[in-house]
């Protein structure tokens, strides 16, 4: 049985001590939850949020890494600096870096393989925009993105990392995949895994819905067969996410 994890995806929101105080707000809600929690941060607040979740059931994540171990890469951040900073988790290949600073599906596929070789656990992000879904070409581009995105991959570190399916449309806008869209493209991504790899991999690998997850949507996605768990935006940053990591 997989266990399901929800991760809260802070993107550049939260100065160092304004994540510590939604630390303490969120700490106890989301105490009693059965799902792995991770609190995927800005770099600036890694340090300090480690420190105001240690002794509880909460893991840090970065938001991003680059796929180089050092050297003149400036404003990047390294999965060494990620991992002695205190995370267990980072996330490569949100639609916000495919977007807006382009990164290719080659390019995720080197960041997968720098964390797992670092002893990082990816949150591997894909997803289709509208005009995609429009056209009917949804499940063909999340198969490419997957199978780009894993290529060089072993079966057995893909079955320990975390896919995330984020529709682009849904994040941010409040509009929300219906659970059967989101259990269809979720129930494809575990099957094109099993296709290249096989089908005790596909069991083995989470999957998280992304985009617009809220408190009133959250049990519901989160009961499909194919989806265990959320990656969670605006919502991480509020009381909401308690309930969410509970559902």
């Amino acid at each position: 049985m997989r266990k399901k994890i929800v991760a809260g995806n802070w993107k550049m929101n939260m100065t160092p001590s304004q994540a510590v105080e939604l630390c303490e707000t969120l700490k106890p809600l989301v105490a009693g939850s059965e799902a792995d929690v991770v609190f995927c941060v800005p770099a600036i607040d890694i340090v300090p949020v480690v420190e105001a979740v240690k002794g509880t059931n909460i893991e840090v994540g970065g938001e991003n890494l680059y796929f180089e171990d050092k050297g003149a890469y400036t404003g990047e951040i390294s999965a060494d600096m990620l991992l002695d900073a205190g995370c267990k988790y980072v996330i490569i290949g949100h639609s916000e870096r495919r977007d807006y600073f382009k990164e290719t599906d080659a390019i995720v596929n080197k960041k997968v393989k720098k964390a797992i070789e670092k002893g990082l656990t990816p949150i591997m992000c894909c997803g289709e925009s509208l005009e995609q879904r429009e056209q009917g070409i949804t499940l063909d581009w999340i198969r490419m993105q997957i199978k780009i995105g894993l290529q060089g991959v072993d079966a057995a570190d893909v079955a320990k990392m975390v896919i995330a399916y984020e529709p682009i449309w849904a994040i941010g806008t409040g509009v929300t995949a219906t659970t059967e869209q989101a259990q269809e493209v979720c129930g494809a991504i575990r099957e094109c895994i099993a296709e290249i790899y096989c089908r005790e991999t596909a069991d083995a690998v989470r999957i998280q819905y992304g985009g617009s997850v809220n408190a009133g949507n959250a049990a519901e996605l989160f009961s499909q067969p194919d989806i265990d768990g959320g990656l969670v935006g605006g919502a991480s940053l509020k009381a909401d996410f308690g309930v969410i990591a509970n559902a």
